[in-house]
């Protein structure tokens, strides 16, 4: 078949050159390879999560249906009402101690996508349980390019005691393949574009990996001439598509080059991984928008990203807040610290808001990649400063090819397990497991009241 005609291009059509793969972003030329499916196009999942818990009476937002009012942290979000659903009431039952003593931040992180309590060991004998991600993963994961993918914007390790005795594996990562395989977030922006677009490198030596970043060209020159042939072949709209895809993609290049320029003038021994930017919310955005280009080429539909880890001490400079994240959330009712975790809380809102509004502005098919999204946010834990894992906060963006009826707040009996959520927005991607973690059914009124 020809996949330069305007008629059935197929799916997998991908543009390569000189080690480089780029897939294509949703056609309408691509149409016929969805024929079936509600929207014509296939369903996304992700999940963010923020470590710490929030202060949760500036969280929760007054009035519930849709007759609701964003609260202070929730604002960032206001030009988004229509798309999101704040969901107040879930819990992790199995994030609390249970016998097991200290360690609720690693029991928080490890818990939060699998609903399993963690085995409390810092040794190699982990046990957790498969995630929601993963789960979604091995049921459409062979249609895409990568199953999953999995973000981060903390350093992190997987091994050796993070928390009262529980690995770092539990504190450092939310997806988990197995219940003794966890799937550590990439943290460099690099390393994730270059697995995104078939340029991996990292099993090269430090040697050879800084002559081939001096002699790294952009990807979009490697593939520039069957880019320029297929588009010539397509209609308008689908021009206009590719157009947008691939100025995309050499604007989170430039960003990466910037960020690495920047990082040659860290002082001798003090190390700063390669392509990261220097202030924390460009790094933020800069992962965030990696997704969007990843939903958009299809290369995967399942996609997590930890904000931080728990326990994070990442300090807030730019927003007034130098002090270490995790500190300031055992506030003990102090005002002013209580006002600090607060802004966080906002801040990490805003920069998530950027990853939602790329979504809305990304086209896909009749529609935009919100419309054919389901984005979940939140947290294992509520209150910080008591670490409790009920009355989480949670919010839902998209509209996940229709399944969901967005902007309201729903608020469900107490204890209502978090995985419930989970077991829901899997069967609207077409996955029905019988059940994740301490599901006990699926979650009512996210469709209809």
């Amino acid at each position: 078949m020809n996949p330069i005609t305007r008629t059935h291009l197929s799916r997998r059509t991908v543009l390569r050159g000189l080690g480089a793969t780029v897939a294509l972003p949703m056609l309408d030329a691509m149409t016929p390879a969805f024929a079936g499916s509600a929207s014509g196009r296939p369903v996304r999942l992700a999940f963010a999560y923020v470590p710490n818990g929030v202060i949760m009476p500036d969280w929760t937002p007054r009035g519930t249906g849709a007759e609701f009012e964003l609260s202070r942290i929730l604002k960032p979000l206001q030009p988004l009402r229509d798309d999101l659903l704040v969901l107040t009431g879930l819990a992790h039952r199995n994030a609390n101690a249970l016998g097991d003593g200290p360690g609720d931040h690693a029991r928080a992180g490890a818990c939060f996508l699998t609903g399993v309590h963690p085995r409390k060991t810092a040794g190699a004998d982990i046990q957790n349980g498969v995630s929601a991600d993963q789960i979604a993963a091995r049921a459409v994961g062979e249609q895409t390019r990568l199953p999953s993918l999995e973000l981060g914007c903390e350093e992190s390790r997987t091994v050796g005691n993070c928390d009262s005795g529980y690995s770092c594996a539990y504190t450092n990562s939310i997806s988990w393949r197995s219940a003794t395989a966890p799937m550590p977030p990439e943290t460099n922006p690099r390393s994730a574009f270059e697995r995104l677009f078939g340029l991996e490198d990292v099993a090269l030596s430090p040697e050879r990996r800084a002559r081939r970043a001096q002699q790294r060209r952009s990807i979009l020159d490697m593939v520039g001439e069957r880019a320029h042939r297929l588009a010539g072949g397509l209609g308008p709209s689908d021009r206009r598509k590719v157009d947008e895809y691939l100025y995309a993609i050499r604007e989170i290049e430039r960003r990466l080059e910037r960020a690495e320029r920047e990082g040659e003038a860290v002082p001798p021994g003090v190390e700063k991984p390669s392509g990261i930017p220097a202030t924390f919310a460009e790094y933020v955005k800069l992962m965030f928008d990696l997704q969007v280009v990843a939903f958009q080429a299809d290369v995967t539909r399942v996609a997590t990203m930890m904000i931080g880890r728990e326990g994070s001490l990442q300090s807030y400079p730019e927003i007034g807040v130098p002090d270490s994240h995790h500190p300031l959330t055992h506030h003990r009712g102090n005002p002013e610290f209580v006002e600090k975790v607060a802004r966080i809380n906002a801040h990490h809102l805003e920069l998530f808001a950027h990853f939602v509004e790329r979504l809305k502005a990304t086209p896909d098919g009749d529609g935009t990649l919100l419309d054919h999204a389901i984005v979940v946010y939140g947290s294992a834990i509520s209150d910080g400063d008591r670490h409790t894992h009920d009355d989480l906060p949670v919010l839902l963006v998209g509209h996940g090819g229709g399944g969901l009826k967005a902007g309201r707040h729903l608020v469900y009996p107490k204890d209502t397990p978090l995985t419930n959520l989970y077991l829901t927005l899997l069967d609207r991607m077409g996955v029905r497991p019988e059940s994740i973690g301490d599901s006990t059914g699926q979650l009512e009124h996210l469709s209809d009241m």
